[in-house]
């Protein structure tokens, strides 16, 4: 039974989309006959041959349900109790997980103000000090998005020198991934070009919002900066019993080139929106389009008018900044028309724009 209209698009988040049909078939295909649980299957097993060809030989996949408990299992498990975590303020481990980092995982952050989302060594020492000092939380762990929550990528040699300086510190270096295939289609690297090379030791492996069901892993690339994580994944509810079906998912989406033209496409469907509204009177872009969201200020009015169409939601409502996520099934005809009813509720707000 279909409970919905399947006709209705939008570009509020890549987690509305559903899920790839190649993905579905590989559901479909693991669906038959029994197979050990909690991990011990073939499609897990097969899932670290896959990691490995991407991240290394010392690479190991650990599949769970979702990216928060991939962030919060990951960085418990890379810290001890005294540890606290250095971020960027708009990270999605300081601003939409509900507080599961501290709450569950029992870490303190350490958030950053940034332009763009992306920091810096200079701005990680406005948080990495105080070591040895038993008052306060010791800044054991950094904490990167790649893409980031503003749509911006780091370079290799971005990662390269805040992994470097994070090391000499004495932190361990975590990468926030749910996006990683936008990133890697953004730069046109293959995945450890910007992870493994340049010194990261875990990372969030995204799968849901790039066409999967429910289907996330935290890739561990330094085994020696990561303790305790089997014990970890399970109080914290991590542990599935059919594990054969999140795997899969993954599998079938990194063991060919699917992951690659599901977040190519997204990001180009975000540069078509983009060159489609550039230079529009009163629509003006607060970030680069590097990935596959789009951080854009409409004059008063606007949004509320497009909504009724198309959904999307306010980044900053104080500014009418508004945020625009593509897809994997994001197609031209939904950018275009989009488009076309943006420039129309632009110019009945300023007529002096028409």
């Amino acid at each position: 039974m279909q409970l919905h209209d399947t006709t209705v698009r939008g570009f509020a988040s890549d987690n509305y989309s559903g899920v790839h049909p190649e993905v579905l078939a590989a559901i479909g295909a693991a669906n038959q006959g029994h197979q050990s649980s909690y991990g011990n299957d073939a499609y897990t097993a097969r899932l670290q041959e896959v990691v490995r060809q991407h991240f290394g030989e010392t690479a190991q996949a650990w599949p769970v349900f979702n990216g928060t408990g991939a962030n919060v299992t990951g960085l418990q498990s890379a810290l001890p109790r005294w540890g606290a975590v250095v971020c960027a303020r708009t990270a999605h481990i300081n601003v939409d997980e509900g507080g599961a980092p501290e709450r569950i995982g029992g870490l303190k952050l350490y958030s950053v103000p940034t332009p763009d989302g992306k920091l810096t060594p200079d701005l990680v020492d406005t948080e990495a000090w105080g070591f040895g000092d038993e008052h306060r939380a010791q800044p054991l762990a950094l904490s990167i998005t790649q893409s980031t929550e503003l749509g911006t990528v780091y370079t290799p040699d971005e990662i390269a020198a805040l992994a470097s300086h994070a090391h000499e510190l004495g932190m361990v270096v975590h990468v926030d991934g749910a996006r990683l295939s936008n990133a890697a289609a953004s730069l046109g690297l293959p995945l450890r070009a910007f992870t493994t090379d340049v010194g990261v030791d875990l990372l969030t492996l995204g799968g849901t919002k790039n066409g999967a069901l429910g289907a996330e892993a935290v890739v561990v690339l330094n085994p020696d900066a990561v303790h305790g994580f089997v014990y970890a994944r399970k109080f914290n509810m991590q542990l599935a019993s059919k594990m054969r079906f999140i795997s899969a998912q993954l599998v079938a989406l990194f063991e060919g080139d699917l992951w690659l033209r599901n977040a190519g496409h997204a990001n180009a469907m975000a540069t078509r929106l983009r060159a489609a509204l550039e230079g529009v009177a009163g629509v003006k872009f607060a970030q680069p389009t590097q990935a596959n969201g789009l951080f854009v200020r409409l004059p008063d009015g606007v949004a509320d008018a497009v909504r009724q169409r198309f959904a999307f939601y306010d980044w900053d409502a104080a500014v009418n900044e508004v945020r625009w996520m593509c897809s994997f099934d994001t197609t031209e005809a939904d950018v275009d028309t989009f488009a076309a009813l943006v420039r129309e509720a632009v110019a009945e707000a300023s007529p002096a724009t028409r």
